[in-house]
């Protein structure tokens, strides 16, 4: 098979996974966004403002994502109810999310396969087959855990967004029930604030304000919101209002204290990651700055040498 063939092939099977990769991901994110837009409008009375459903053979082709999604998803519930857990933290909270996740990871594995069938063979009638070898590897790999890399580095942003802005929030809470607001209504309030800032945890925190309209208890919804954040400070958080509420101690002083305690986890974090920077700095200095340094001070030198024996 000429080598022409062999390059257009394998440029074929790349684009093909990275299409489905994401049509899969980007459909998730889609419907993820309709249903919040969906909440919205019930929320504001206003029908109509929300996205259109999606017609066309992008739509026909993330429903029949979908519906690959959910053979396999019943197949496996106990799966099912962890992997929705990790989507909700990595922020697709649609209800339709684990559907879209596994359909579109079963694609991207009979892809890599028929992929790594179509590549072997002509690794081993071809000289220098190594290269192909490689490449099936490497569609096998994104395969097998590019899905949970994407979902992964998703969960880690937003972990990192919810501890930088956790503090803020304890701030902003002893604040205003210092001036007089429930909790309840501080939360909504401040969720308002928090958008431009921290969007991700105000939309938890949005999410947990239509819990507190629909009824729920308040450490229930506390609860609710540490377990979609993932972080300790939100565990330890609804702990601490949980007990607060079962002994009858004053709410402020209680937020306040917490509050204090967060700032100074902030403080120390940022401590540790500034003492940390010099023996994270010593790999680039002695892989690029050293050489360009000695090389800098002896070619002069070198230079001399040279000429004097000539």
């Amino acid at each position: 098979m000429p080598a022409v063939s062999t390059s257009t092939l394998v440029t074929l099977a790349a684009v093909l996974m990275i299409g489905v990769g994401v049509i899969g991901f980007g459909s998730v994110l889609v419907r993820s966004a309709a249903a919040r837009f969906k909440r919205r409008e019930r929320l504001s009375g206003e029908p109509g403002s929300g996205p259109r459903a999606a017609t066309g053979p992008f739509a026909q082709l993330a429903d029949r994502v979908r519906r690959l999604g959910g053979q396999v998803e019943t197949q496996d519930p106990s799966q099912a109810s962890a992997l929705r857990t990790k989507l909700a933290r990595a922020g697709f909270s649609s209800r339709e999310a684990v559907a879209y996740y596994l359909g579109a990871r079963s694609i991207l594995l009979v892809i890599a396969t028929v992929a790594t069938l179509l590549l072997v063979p002509m690794a081993l009638t071809r000289t220098g087959g190594v290269g192909v070898v490689l490449i099936a590897a490497l569609f096998a790999s994104v395969a097998v855990f590019g899905p949970d890399q994407v979902l992964r580095s998703r969960r880690t942003s937003r972990e990192r967004e919810y501890r930088d802005g956790f503090p803020d929030l304890l701030d902003l809470l002893v604040a205003s029930v210092q001036a007089g607001l429930s909790l309840d209504a501080a939360v909504s309030r401040i969720t308002e604030e928090l958008v431009t800032r921290y969007p991700n945890l105000a939309e938890q925190l949005y999410l947990m304000t239509l819990e507190f309209r629909a009824g729920q208890a308040r450490k229930d919804a506390w609860s609710r919101l540490a377990d979609r954040l993932g972080i300790d400070e939100a565990r330890s958080f609804a702990t601490m209002l949980r007990q607060a509420e079962e002994m009858g101690t004053s709410m402020g002083e209680t937020l306040s204290v917490f509050s204090d305690d967060m700032r100074q986890k902030r403080m120390l974090r940022a401590e540790e990651k500034a003492l940390a920077l010099p023996a994270k700095m010593m790999i680039p200095l002695i892989l690029f700055i050293f050489p360009c340094l000695i090389g800098v001070l002896m070619l002069p030198a070198g230079v001399k040498i040279s000429h004097a024996f000539h």
